[in-house]
């Protein structure tokens, strides 16, 4: 197997974890829509802020644009599985709007920082799916005009609509887009949805519709399995982005640096983790 083939076998790779404390209902909340292949012009104009984020070009996750200049993306996409070591900034490029071979954006990456709570130990849990959030700052802002960062908003409530917009190991040439799944629970921080994803979804955008136009509500961490079903696992976002912005630019909080946050860029130590898709 390639280095290129190994790097893509270790992104797709399930983690098993335990979700047994995580009660669904008995119920269906409602029915999901389809995934919508989002490869026209047309189709995709309303999520050009979607993007494939390459990994030294043997692995990708989602990342969706929050700024012109800040990407939210899932902070276990940020680290080597074999080694537990941050990967360096210089290997990670945004390609906003990323269909079948162009980008409306190219950028590398300056720095990132994870969830200052997030942990990268091997032990997967709750925890690592809670935390399992990173901004990610380009070299250079996106101004394309048809590039319109995300706004992002509260976590969602139980039996909320949302949807997601994610990359995929079987399209990763353009984005798909369910506009119909729902919060099927939330429990210790950890969103749990009846979305459709899959290997490469990691970091993808979960959006809102409630207040008439999408806003980014979590990331995807895992996909994991619970009593039978298949289901996907948010992390948590909300308070926890203002952490984020904090330690990108190394401010101060209500006056004070809030406990554990420092300024961390790629490839710099920190015993952080996350695991990418699980499953029981």
């Amino acid at each position: 197997m390639t280095r290129a083939g190994k790097r893509i076998r270790q992104l797709l790779l399930s983690l098993a974890v335990g979700v047994s404390c995580i009660a669904l209902p008995t119920n269906t909340i409602a029915e999901d829509s389809r995934l919508q292949r989002l490869e026209t012009t047309h189709a995709g104009r309303d999520w050009q802020a979607v993007g494939r984020l390459d990994v030294n070009g043997e692995g990708f996750c989602t990342g969706a644009l929050i700024a012109p200049d800040l990407v939210l993306t899932a902070a276990h996409c940020l680290y080597d599985r074999d080694s537990q070591s941050r990967i360096a900034p210089q290997t990670i490029e945004f390609l906003a709007g990323w269909r079948n071979g162009r980008a409306s954006a190219y950028r590398s990456i300056r720095q990132a920082v994870v969830h200052p709570q997030y942990i990268y130990d091997g032990q997967v849990s709750t925890d690592r799916v809670r935390n399992d959030i990173a901004l990610l700052q380009l070299q250079r802002p996106i101004r394309n005009t048809t590039v319109t960062p995300f706004e992002t908003d509260d976590r969602p409530r139980k039996g909320a609509r949302i949807g997601v917009v994610s990359y995929a190991h079987d399209r990763s040439e353009a984005p798909s887009l369910q506009d119909v799944c729902a919060v099927m629970a939330r429990q210790e921080g950890v969103l749990v949805m009846s979305c459709d994803v899959d290997y490469g979804s990691s970091g993808a955008p979960v959006f809102s519709f409630e207040a008439g136009r999408p806003k980014i509500v979590s990331v995807v961490s895992a996909k994991a399995e619970v009593s039978g079903q298949q289901v996907a696992l948010g992390a948590a976002l909300a308070e926890e982005l203002t952490l984020l912005r904090a330690q990108l630019t190394g401010s101060r909080v209500g006056g004070q640096m809030p406990p554990g946050v420092g300024r961390v860029r790629v490839g710099e130590g920190r015993g952080t983790s996350g695991a990418k898709f699980i499953k029981q």
